[in-house]
């Protein structure tokens, strides 16, 4: 009784563990996806070498690469580890059916040797007409038909528990099988781990050579960057006095007794002043954060939000007002999120930006080499708004900002996890 108990439990708590781990397919799913991660840093590093451009971008996509393939290799061992958990359940049910069929078997032995005791006809008719009356004689009779009944369940059942037996240790073996092809998988991901940390280090060291020049073109790309953010704010000003000019001008419209003061009031605001209809779309893009879509189809974050070390040299600190998200060469930008155009603008010779309003948000778009929209039009989520611009070393990266007039948020934090 205590074994039954023990087993009961621990299939209790396998049951619970279970339901709080990913699947199977859940995990084949994941290993796909960060497959697929990998070939793209394979192709950007490709195309890297072969124009011969800075080592820096070059060490930032292998340790990109290098986390993916860490990523493959723990998803392959979660796989192995839920697999473990199967063959042992499927062991824990093969033990009791085989009991089962042991006790069964017993049983309808000694069942069939008490029958070939009394099988004549004879001995049957005389155990009906040795009843002390008719209603005994009945029950006798019944008793006999549910007796030969349940012998033949009893047979059924054997087989059912039979065929079962063979379909977990036909299951076994294929899992084993499995468990086998996913070890022998993991260890050729773990010395292909290796040979990407030993390329790391011959590109670490070829930095350290040029450390000088490229400490130098790291910051002159900071002043740049700046210089951009700059105008990004002075074209989000120019967004929110336009869109408040029409507010004023909508406001004298339908109500001509206010005041030019008032008129002033609300064209000089630093923040928009919402009507009723932008307030709803407002609400409607805040009650959406951390549901977005991704302004790309395809892609990963390559640099993160906010003030942070450089990826290669630690004691140089970066700022990012938005975040930048690596895609595929020929990719389009597009909206996470319903609204208007407030602004198309050339921010350098080649790239240029697009700024969409949702009430009193702004969604910013980056780096793009050709626009499809103009201001004034109204886009729904997940349109195309542009090509996202190529550089010489082959990256096709999009910086994307979300703000709130001209205060900016995270924008990891408002988008859909993948």
């Amino acid at each position: 009784m205590s074994k039954f108990i023990l087993t009961f439990l621990f299939l209790c708590i396998t049951i619970q563990m279970w339901s709080q781990q990913p699947t199977q397919q859940q995990l084949e799913e994941r290993k796909a996806k960060i497959q697929l991660e990998i070939r793209e840093k394979e192709e950007q590093l490709n195309s890297m070498k072969s124009k011969e451009k800075t080592v820096v971008k070059q060490l930032i996509v292998q340790k990109e690469k290098i986390g993916l393939k860490e990523k493959l290799i723990k998803t392959t061992e979660k796989q192995t580890k839920l697999l473990n958990n199967d063959i042992y359940s499927n062991q824990v049910k093969i033990n009791d059916l085989n009991s089962d069929l042991t006790q069964l078997r017993k049983d309808y032995a000694s069942m069939i040797l008490k029958s070939y005791k009394s099988r004549s006809e004879q001995s049957r008719a005389m155990f009906l007409l040795s009843s002390e009356n008719f209603l005994q004689a009945y029950k006798r009779a019944q008793y006999m038909k549910q007796y030969a009944s349940y012998r033949k369940m009893q047979g059924q059942e054997i087989q059912e528990k039979t065929n079962q037996l063979m379909g977990y240790n036909t299951k076994i073996v294929g899992q084993k099988k499995e468990k086998e092809k996913l070890i022998v998988e993991n260890e050729k991901e773990k010395v292909l781990l290796e040979k990407e940390k030993q390329v790391q280090e011959k590109i670490a060291v070829q930095i350290q050579k040029e450390k000088g020049k490229i400490s130098a073109e790291i910051k002159k790309k900071q002043q740049e960057t700046r210089k951009i953010d700059s105008q990004i704010q002075k074209f989000v000003r120019e967004a929110i006095a336009a869109a408040n000019r029409k507010t004023a001008a909508a406001n004298v419209k339908s109500n001509p007794k206010i005041t030019v003061a008032e008129k002033k009031a609300i064209e000089s605001s630093t923040k928009i002043i919402l009507t009723p209809e932008g307030k709803i779309v407002s609400d409607n893009f805040k009650a959406n954060k951390g549901r977005l879509p991704w302004p790309v189809e395809k892609g990963a974050i390559s640099l993160g939000y906010g003030d942070q070390p450089h990826p290669v040299f630690k004691s140089l600190m970066i700022h990012n007002s938005g975040i930048e998200i690596s895609t595929e060469n020929g990719s389009n930008a597009r909206a996470v999120f319903a609204g208007e155009v407030a602004q198309v603008q050339q921010i350098t010779p080649l790239k240029k930006a697009v700024l969409i309003k949702h009430g009193d948000f702004f969604t910013i778009y980056q780096n793009l080499s050709s626009v499809n929209v103009q201001v004034g039009d109204k886009v729904s989520a997940k349109q195309n708004l542009g090509k996202i611009r190529t550089d010489t070393d082959g990256q096709t990266i999009l910086k994307f900002l979300v703000s709130q007039n001209s205060a900016y948020f995270n924008p990891t934090t408002w988008l859909s996890r993948r």
